[in-house]
């Protein structure tokens, strides 16, 4: 009895462990007939809340570049003169990051922690190339036209290009190309109207002309270089996926660059004519003090959101949406400076934003090879777990 007993017990542990690979094949079965399974794709809601961030990003850019546009333009119509203070109040606002910086430290501690020389360092040289970038961007925007000074910055697409493609890895594909070839050509068109316009648009003489436009492809091929070296330092130095990162990013390096402000205010003694300037200000007093805070205020919220997106998604995109404020400024330029545009500017702005689109349509492509490339991983992942199993 007790024999027939233990046999009896064998056998339905024979049939249990037979039952187990069954049951294994069956659940890896059910994965390879769902391959959006969440353990192998991000789940949708980490995807929709990705793109809200960059949608909000956007928006902050869009607004925050235009306005900040229009202000230092205003500034510079009504009696401004200083190139310091234009420089300065880019990145004077950075205070009002100090209340993030504190809110992000608790809330997304950051998971590593490079060397403090080796931050310092990186907020320094970022700092200093922004104050010389800024600079070169005032000196633009104060002997040109403000709708030929944006139309100008669209070079700084084709200057993105080449340092993604060597800083960043970045691809340069047939509609990159493309892209670049037309903004160049654009660009050029600007400078063949360089002698209508330095005798007809704004009383901008052609020598100053000459300067601001110099000034103002120099300013976009280092605003390039910047965007690309963030980059860079978000995934190979500071190697954080905190927003905290992106508020640091902003906060001290704007430090360093109003400190060079200051410095630079002192040194070219246009400091002792500030209080003249504002006393002769067109708008008055209040005027001039409110257009100066809000053109700081606007243009660090330009920045955040461009570093957002740069850590969101690439340099080249960043810089892309940045291109996106073009059609908007002339528009604006000419309802409230009521400058000039003419066919030339209208051809360059067509083509400006012919180049626009194409880079969104390469990202749109890049995003569509992406989704195919991590459907194939996980088809792989799970065909080799099935035949381990087999």
């Amino acid at each position: 009895m007790d024999s027939a007993q233990e046999l009896s017990q064998q056998t339905n542990g024979k049939n249990e462990d037979n039952a187990r690979p069954n049951e294994n094949e069956s659940h890896h079965t059910s994965i390879a007939a769902n391959p959006n399974n969440n353990n192998f794709h991000i789940p949708k809601l980490t995807q929709y809340k990705k793109w809200i961030r960059v949608m909000t990003y956007i928006l902050f850019l869009l607004v925050g570049q235009t306005t900040g546009i229009l202000l230092l333009r205003l500034y510079f119509d009504k009696g401004g003169n200083s190139k310091w203070m234009a420089t300065f109040v880019q990145t004077a606002g950075f205070p009002i990051l100090i209340p993030l910086k504190f809110y992000f430290s608790f809330t997304s501690p950051t998971n590593f922690r490079p060397s403090l020389f080796k931050l310092t360092s990186l907020y320094f040289v970022f700092g200093i190339l922004v104050t010389g970038d800024n600079l070169m961007y005032s000196y633009g925007i104060l002997n040109l036209p403000v709708s030929t000074y944006a139309l100008l910055c669209a070079s700084q697409l084709a200057f993105s290009a080449v340092t993604s493609f060597f800083i960043n890895s970045q691809k340069i594909t047939a509609l990159v190309l493309n892209s670049l070839v037309i903004i160049t050509i654009s660009t050029c068109l600007l400078a063949i109207n360089a002698n209508d316009e330095g005798n007809t648009s704004n009383n901008v003489v052609k020598g100053r002309y000459v300067v601001g436009f110099i000034c103002t492809v120099g300013a976009s091929a280092t605003y390039a270089l910047l965007l690309s070296v963030a980059q860079f330092s978000f995934e190979k130095v500071i190697k954080d996926e905190s927003f905290n990162t992106v508020v640091c990013m902003q906060l001290y390096p704007s430090f360093v660059a109003t400190c060079g402000c200051v410095i630079g205010l002192f040194a070219s003694g246009e400091w002792s004519t500030l209080p003249d300037e504002m006393r002769n200000y067109k708008k008055g007093r209040v005027p001039y003090v409110m257009i100066l805070a809000s053109t700081a205020i606007c243009w660090q919220v330009a920045s955040v959101a461009l570093l957002g997106l740069i850590f969101e998604v690439s340099s080249l995109f960043s810089n892309v949406i940045s291109t996106l404020s073009l059609p908007l400024v002339p528009i604006f330029a000419v309802v409230f400076f009521h400058d000039k545009m003419n066919g030339v500017k209208v051809i360059s702005l067509v083509l400006a934003v012919w180049g626009f689109l194409s880079y969104i349509y390469q990202h749109y492509l890049d995003g569509i090879e992406a989704k195919k490339a991590r459907k194939k991983s996980a088809n792989e992942i799970v065909l080799g777990d099935s035949s381990e199993v087999c």
